[in-house]
């Protein structure tokens, strides 16, 4: 009878997962009025361009970094010194590209939220410091930058605010990048910063523009956002290649599995929100910060509004024809910037709380009715999941928990008709991102 029972409760744990409440409390305690605060108090820098003041107290980039920093430092002081806060930057020389017209210290904000068992995995929410006007290279003109991207630092500080409260498995950074509007040396910089310290990152959400809901195509929703990844790394190497091409996985790299993942619980705890899954690395010949980290060869997305208005983007402050142009505080929609923070937040637990996913993956199944399955013990995992989906479905559709097993085979389903991946159940109940094979066995 006693194994009956601890039987019955090991699998209503797994089913029930890390306590539901944690991700909903998440979600309430993030503060409309706090990130209202915030982004008005960046935009109030009058610029942030790269290349403004960097000794004033009131105006230019300089200005705004050392206010996020003290920021940061408030929150670690709240949370017994949770956060360690500090800048990180590179001198990027003038002549680098046609934006960079003098030398610039390229300056980043960090707080890192040590993780309890996995230290050196991190997952990481970046919003971008700086901002622009109509010429690039005007950095001294007013450049509020209220939705982009003040919006994504504001919310950067506040899951910090709000995470910092809890403790996870793994690390989380919470970071303002610099240098974006002028060619991503933030992200380059800091990526080549994880490679030098061996960081193991999990992944990067970037948060650039997530405060409009009123786009030039005429559309009002405060509930779509977009997710933005690319299909596979370009780390990658040409055997790599060649066997997609023979066993499938062409959308399935590990920017791909993160979107999915912020896709799904966003969908389980936040279900009002319609998160639509981009299959690109970005906006049509645009870019943001993201990119530099699956340059290095990192999981990484975008995470934005779904329907921009370009007369508040990269915009002189004037009006024409009646259309006032600008980037000003006035046109953010508060609410809709706290729904997608409260998106990252409770991704960044979600991922957080979780365990690895398998690091070798292997399938098989050749021309039999099953698919079979083998893959590398995770630490601290009590079970796995097998997770497929039509091949052109874009979303992880059907499951099965397989207990703490190392192999397994699905009969009855025919491996030509489907993709598959495996993820790994903590005993919080909570799930690792899912992998997808990365071995072929016969």
């Amino acid at each position: 009878m006693r194994i009956i029972i601890l039987g019955f409760l090991f699998i209503t744990n797994i089913s029930l997962g890390q306590n539901k409440l944690d991700f909903y409390n998440i979600i309430d305690a993030v503060s409309e009025e706090r990130i209202k605060k915030d982004v008005t108090t960046l935009a109030n820098f009058g610029t942030r361009h790269t290349l403004s003041d960097t000794v004033s107290k009131t105006r230019g980039i300089g200005a705004a970094r050392r206010w996020i920093k003290n920021s940061f430092d408030e929150i670690a002081e709240e949370c017994n010194n949770c956060l360690q806060v500090k800048y990180q930057k590179n001198l990027v020389k003038k002549g680098e590209n046609n934006r960079i017209i003098k030398d610039v210290w390229v300056v980043n904000v960090l707080a890192i939220q040590k993780g309890t068992k996995y230290p050196n995995r991190y997952i990481i929410m970046s919003g971008d410091i700086d901002s622009r006007v109509s010429d690039p290279n005007d950095y001294t003109s007013d450049a509020p930058g209220a939705n982009d991207n003040a919006t994504g630092m504001a919310g950067t500080l506040e899951a910090a605010r709000v995470l910092s409260k809890y403790s996870f498995e793994n690390s989380i950074i919470y970071v303002g990048l610099s240098g974006e509007e002028q060619g991503l040396f933030g992200g380059k910089g800091l990526a080549a910063h994880a490679k030098e310290n061996n960081w193991d990152i999990i992944g990067v959400l970037n948060n650039d523009m997530i405060g409009n809901i009123s786009g030039v195509d005429g559309v009002i929703s405060n509930r779509d956002f977009r997710i933005f990844s690319e299909p596979t790394p370009v780390t990658e190497t040409e055997a790599e290649r060649k066997s997609k091409r023979y066993y499938g996985g062409e959308v399935d790299g590990i920017s791909r599995q993160l979107a999915r993942f912020v896709y799904k619980t966003t969908k389980t705890y936040m279900p009002e929100m319609n998160p639509m899954l981009i299959y690109r690395l970005d906006r049509f010949g645009r870019g943001g910060h993201h990119r530099p980290f699956n340059d290095a060869g990192y999981a990484g997305i975008r995470i934005m509004e779904a329907h921009e208005n370009y007369t508040q983007q990269h915009q002189d402050i004037r009006t024409e024809n009646g259309i006032n142009y600008g980037d000003v505080v006035a046109h953010v929609n508060f609410e809709y910037n706290k729904k997608l923070t409260a998106v990252n937040a409770i991704n960044l637990a979600a991922i957080a709380w979780a365990p690895p996913a398998p690091k070798k993956v292997e399938i098989g199944g050749i021309v039999a009715p099953s698919a079979k399955f083998k893959w590398d013990k995770v630490e601290g995992a009590v079970a796995y999941k097998i997770y497929w989906r039509d091949t052109t479905s874009p979303t992880w559709d059907y499951s099965k928990t397989v207990g703490n097993v190392l192999e397994y085979t699905l009969d009855g389903i025919v491996i030509d008709n489907y993709f598959f991946g495996i993820a790994a159940i903590g005993a919080n109940g909570q799930e690792s991102i899912v992998k997808f094979p990365n071995t072929i066995f016969r």
